[in-house]
């Protein structure tokens, strides 16, 4: 047996049996020491007052602007941001100043323009205040013209066509609704990224435009209950779930490091079965690791309010309160640096895959979503009379109308590789779009359905018992209403919760799809009300018949019942619901006539950009099944048959041994295992083969939409193949040899 000194953390460990996976486990026990040890001097760097002192300290936000700049160019911000207005490019040059005084005062040297393009990530180009002078001397620049607009190189971020490798011209525009941070010493100003024509190469275009939208025609709805109404505003509060590793364990898997999740692994004895992490005392060094990043993530202005033990082992959830969902979109993709950031200090490494370990629970981001008004009205909150209900009615039913003539448009929104694997894994809703409302409030809409005439004159002892029975909504949904964890869009009281949205997603992504689809419904609904008035009808009453509709045509995707059972696959087919499962399949429905329809219609994106999206989602699609088929590959030929290999041949040697000293001695046992390592061997190796073969068949095709087929029929089904093998063999091979950390070590180490 070899020993070998390994150095870690200024201390000298003597480890015996030297393998990668002792020593990874000899480190991690000194890097807890050192935990231990640094936590009284972590704490010192910790700030002393409230968070209330330090919220926001790092943004330029409202109360910054009345610092820093004039009352001219604070007026003209404030201006933009509630009516849309354009920004002045005089009164540009002022902000500009007025900004990097503040920024500099902070501490920064550069500038960015911080954006979204559609490779999911966030993206930033940092330039120096700094410029030198005629004179030999220098000063820290920032004019009105770098504010507003940029020209990042735009040839090497996805654009699905619309731009060609060689023409590099892309513009970023500063978004001024959402405010300009702090980050280290640079600058960051949230901006939109465009090509040179036009088109949107980003996540925010669209979504201001569906914000824009839904505010038109909401506030042209709301305006029935209200004439006071002159603005609604789309809420969004986002719940991130996600899983620690410790560092080290983390570069020890190259699956993990390379593709975010683990491409083979057994299920340990003991995982969450229990239901013993969900709400439990979090660990100590965890809970160091989530004060750092939510006093990092106050800073920047990012209302954190919420942690807690998810229900996997070492898996966690976060969640801010309510924002402006332009706003929340910005923090969210904030958060997920914060988090990157802090973990490295820590020793961790977050893991914010879909579904990083095979059979327990995978990662959500559960999107919230409301609209309220300008006078302080939650438009899915009932309130103290009828005519408020009524409202409350009016856009709820019309979300639900919207979700169900658009729910393959809502699911291509949410698909990925990684939410593939989470979507209908017993602990995440399925992929069939359905909505709950509770049974009460399903009863209510019932009863509008059995009640109200669409054509006939309600009777006023008809209109008063409706009226009495909205007066009572209140009252139903506080006692009556529970929430349904398997639905993937719920009602929770005053909200829904879109709760199929993936864990790695831009919360972009669903909003634009959302905010898009009730717009246009709102839209279409006020046309409905509109031509029934004209013909005599009272306003409440058209409202009602309109409702009526809407409730009939929508029914089949409300369901209050349990969404895992597999009786829900029959009666969701029989409604006539779609399941669609698998990403290929669901991004095609960017790209329908009624998709493209909707979004010229209400001008938020081209046939073009669709197109653009989908052939981008194609291309992330077939680039990480690449990856994976690559990565799985590379560690089953150089790490898995070499390590069961050797291990053959230790039992080879043991047989030979036996016989040797016991000729007569049976070796049943030893002889099945050498069998069965064989059989596995084998078909790995033969199924290895077989999908690179797949792989440079589907890379020798230019469609992209063919392409993608091939690799999802025809690559990808092997990657679940040859784990199966893997799996096997690590429950075979000994443990002191074994490449790899299982998934015991993984899950369970602090």
């Amino acid at each position: 047996m070899i020993t070998k000194k390994v150095y870690f953390c200024n201390r000298t460990l003597k480890i015996t049996g030297v393998t990668l996976k002792n020593i990874i486990m000899a480190t991690l026990r000194f890097k807890a020491l050192e935990t231990v040890l640094a936590r009284e001097q972590q704490e010192v760097i910790f700030p002393k007052e409230k968070p209330s002192k330090y919220f926001a300290e790092n943004v330029f936000n409202k109360l910054k602007m009345q610092e820093y700049l004039s009352k001219e160019a604070f007026e003209n911000v404030m201006e933009a941001n509630d009516k849309g207005t354009n920004i002045d490019r005089k009164v540009a040059n002022q902000i500009a100043s007025g900004m990097k005084s503040w920024a500099i005062d902070r501490g920064a040297t550069h500038y960015t323009h911080w954006f979204h393009p559609l490779n999911g990530a966030t993206a930033e180009k940092h330039d120096a205040f700094f410029e030198p002078t005629d004179d030999g001397g220098a000063i820290e620049n920032f004019s009105g013209t770098l504010l507003v607009q940029q020209e990042p190189d735009a040839s090497s971020f996805p654009n699905g066509g619309i731009r060609n490798t060689f023409e590099a011209r892309g513009y970023s525009a500063w978004d001024p609704t959402s405010p300009a941070f702090v980050v280290g010493k640079t600058l960051c100003i949230p901006t939109i990224f465009i090509s040179y024509t036009g088109e949107a190469l980003d996540y925010k275009t669209p979504l201001l435009k569906s914000l824009d939208q839904l505010n038109t025609h909401a506030t042209a709805v709301a305006q029935y209950f209200d004439k006071n109404v002159t603005k609604t505003i789309a809420n969004l509060g986002w719940e991130q779930e996600y899983f620690l590793i410790d560092e080290a364990l983390y570069h020890a898997r190259p699956d993990l490091a390379l593709t975010g999740r683990t491409l083979m692994g057994h299920a340990s004895a003991k995982d969450q079965q229990l239901d013993d992490h969900y709400f439990g005392a979090i660990p100590e060094r965890v809970a160091a690791y989530m004060k750092d990043f939510e006093i990092e993530s106050l800073k920047l202005g990012i209302p954190v309010k919420t942690r807690h033990n998810e229900v996997a082992p070492n898996q966690f959830e976060c969640a801010p309160v309510y924002e402006e969902a332009n706003l929340a979109v910005d923090h969210n993709q904030l958060l997920s640096e914060v988090m990157n950031k802090v973990a490295i200090r820590h020793h961790f490494k977050v893991l914010m895959h879909e579904k990083p370990y095979k059979g327990i629970n995978g990662s959500g981001k559960h999107n919230n979503w409301s609209i309220t008004t300008n006078t302080g009205v939650n438009l899915f909150s009932p309130g103290k009379n009828p005519k408020s209900n009524l409202q409350f009615l009016t856009f709820v039913v019309n979300t639900v109308k919207a979700v169900y003539k658009n729910a393959d448009l809502l699911r291509a929104s949410i698909v990925s590789p990684g939410n593939e694997h989470r979507l209908g894994a017993s602990e995440a809703p399925p992929a069939i779009m359905s909505i709950f409302l509770g049974k009460q409030l399903s009863k209510f809409l019932d009863e509008i359905e059995n009640r109200v005439s669409r054509s006939t004159k309600m009777t006023p002892d008809e209109k008063t018992e409706l009226k009495l029975n909205i007066g009572k909504i209140p009252e139903i949904l506080l006692d009556n209403t529970d929430r349904n964890r398997t639905s993937p869009f719920a009602f929770t009281g005053n909200r829904f919760e879109f709760r199929a949205v993936g864990s790695t997603a831009n919360c972009a992504s669903p909003m634009i799809i959302l905010n898009s689809i009730v717009a246009k419904q709102l839209k279409d609904f006020k046309i409905d009300v509109d031509k029934i008035i004209e013909t005599g009808v009272k306003k409440d009453e058209a409202i009602f018949r309109v409702l009526k509709t809407y409730i009939v045509e929508s029914k089949a995707i409300r369901f209050e019942g349990n969404g895992y059972g597999d009786d829900w696959l029959v009666e969701a087919e029989a409604r006539g619901l779609t399941n669609i499962k698998d990403m290929v399949e669901a991004i095609k429905h960017f790209v329908t006539p009624e998709s493209v329809s909707l979004f010229e219609e209400m001008k938020i994106l081209t046939k073009r950009e669709l197109e653009a999206r989908l052939d981008i989602r194609q291309e992330i699609f077939i680039k990480k099944i690449q990856i994976e088929s690559r990565v799985l590959g590379d560690l089953t030929l150089n790490h898995i048959i070499p390590t069961a290999i050797k291990y053959q041949n230790v039992l080879i040697e043991n047989v030979k041994g036996l016989r040797e000293v016991l000729p007569d001695i049976k070796n049943d046992s030893q002889l099945k295992v050498l069998e069965k390592i064989s059989n596995h061997i084998s078909a790995i190796e033969n199924k290895v083969a077989e999908m690179t073969l797949a792989r440079k068949d589907a890379n020798n095709l230019t469609d992209m939409t063919i392409k993608s087929e091939a690799y999802n029929k025809n690559v990808k089904p092997f990657l679940d193949e040859i784990r199966y093998h893997i799996d096997k063999l690590e429950l075979i091979v000994d443990d002191e040899i074994w490449p790899l950390p299982k998934y015991r070590e993984l899950l369970f180490t602090r």
